[in-house]
């Protein structure tokens, strides 16, 4: 046998197992990182979901909110127009307090003119 023959047999006899080796570890190492790839993207599907369905709470949380701010703005505006209401009240009453006490003097000059 020659040189070459025998580093063809060495080759042959100690890498190709090695190398063949090597290959079908890299298969199962790649296979696990295909199979914890899905299930990362199993738990990132779930983490969305659930994200999904909090989101879907809040936007219901949002619309009830937005319900109470437009009851509260019409409570405002009613309470408003009650005020001016009783303001307005006050004022007449007040009129018919100085009329009641021109009247009062009136017919107190009128007894005593009589």
């Amino acid at each position: 046998m020659g040189f070459v023959e025998e580093g063809r047999q060495l080759i042959q006899d100690f890498v190709t197992p090695e190398i063949r080796s090597i290959d079908a570890r890299l298969t199962a190492v790649e296979k696990r990182l295909e199979s914890l790839d899905a299930n990362v993207d199993k738990r990132f599907d779930s983490v969305d979901k659930r994200f999904d369905s909090v989101d879907k709470r809040f936007d219901s949380v949002d619309r009830r909110f937005e319900s109470v701010d437009k009851r509260f703005d019409s409570l405002e505006s009613k309470m408003d127009r009650n005020q001016a209401q009783v303001l307005e009240t006050l004022h007449r009453m007040e009129n018919y307090s100085h009329i009641l006490e021109r009247l009062a003097r009136l017919e107190s000059k009128i007894q005593n003119v009589a």
